[in-house]
């Protein structure tokens, strides 16, 4: 080739080149512009759903919560990653009682923030509020992974696990919530009801009484207590607490108990008229029956087996009670043997 020649070839691809060079050069240029238009257009959407989350929660302090709702679900729209938006509309949902609704937004929370406490918190909150146990646990754990000392999902934990019947596990974080609180008498009221179920009467009872001085106690906490007043052979002081809760709420199930504590002190006759009272509250009580029928059988029994009225009276009591619950073999084998 001749050197003209080759002085041809090289500036023709030069020349081509230089021009792929320039058209690599242009199409990186609208690469970049398109990535920065892009980037103004997700910043200006980022301010758009800002906005809409402040104007949502200043409506929801007005107390506006259709509206305020309306904006974090738009915020949402704009910005499907926007953890207070979620946020704000699981609160709202949560406030009106729509737990399911809630449940969805904080799931939504947790998966754009997992490693947040609130989003995992309120969605244990909600999952516990709707029966879902098992997964308002992990909720919680994950939670307290983030803030072990957090009193109230603490508390909340265990009450979870006090549901499923987990005593170890519940009176573990129940005494974490009141060493971390020990002012709150429902946090108390928890640990004693942990303790309870767990066969730890004496420190349930404790536990109840420290209560008893942070808060007033209704119906249901003094049964709790006289149950484990009862459970620990303090007989007179179980009466002496139901006798509390038939001033505030004379229900069946309190005259019951007071009759038991009555025949575990010896007064029979005093039991038995208890456990009239308790049948006559609600004849669909069965273990008043019961009482009913014991004391009857035992009159029955001291009498030399000649009371045939108090037998006959016993035996209508018992069928009475499998009447109304049939799963009592106690009571049936009872009834077969007089």
């Amino acid at each position: 080739m001749s050197n003209k020649s080759r002085s041809t070839t090289v500036a023709r691809v030069l020349t081509i080149a230089i021009a792929c060079q320039g058209l690599l050069g242009c199409r990186g240029m609208e690469e970049r512009r398109a990535e920065r238009r892009a980037s103004r257009s997700a910043s200006r959407a980022d301010v758009r759903a800002g906005e809409a989350v402040d104007l949502g929660s200043r409506l929801r302090e007005q107390g506006l919560l259709d509206q305020a709702l309306r904006e974090f679900e738009r915020a949402i729209e704009i910005n499907p990653t926007l953890t207070t938006a979620y946020m704000g509309a699981g609160d709202i949902y949560r406030e009106r009682g729509d737990f399911e609704s809630a449940e969805v937004q904080y799931r939504e929370a947790v998966r754009t923030a997992p490693n947040e406490f609130d989003p995992n918190y309120w969605h244990g909150h909600a999952l516990q509020m709707l029966n879902r146990i098992t997964e308002a646990v992990r909720a919680y754990l994950r939670a307290l992974a983030i803030r072990p000392e957090d009193f109230n999902a603490n508390l909340n934990l265990a009450t979870a696990y006090l549901q499923l019947g987990e005593n170890a596990q519940a009176v573990i974080y129940a005494e974490r919530a009141v060493r971390i609180n020990p002012d709150d008498g429902p946090a108390h009221v928890n640990l004693g009801a942990a303790y309870a179920n767990a066969g730890r009467h004496g420190e349930a009872i404790e536990q109840y009484e420290i209560a008893a001085e942070l808060m007033p106690l209704g119906p249901e906490l003094l049964l709790n207590l006289a149950e484990s007043q009862g459970k620990v052979g303090r007989y007179a002081e179980m009466a002496g607490t139901i006798n509390e809760v038939i001033r505030q709420q004379p229900t069946a199930p309190a005259y019951e108990r007071l009759g038991s504590a009555l025949f575990r002190m010896g007064r029979y006759d005093d039991a038995l008229a208890a456990f009239h009272e308790s049948a006559r509250a609600d004849e669909r009580h069965y273990p008043a029956w019961n009482g009913i029928g014991v004391c009857l059988l035992n009159r029955y029994v001291w009498s030399g087996r000649s009371d045939l009225a108090s037998l006959d009276e016993a035996r209508d009591a018992l069928r009475r009670s499998l009447q109304i619950e049939r799963d009592q073999p106690r009571i049936a084998e009872l009834l077969t043997r007089y």
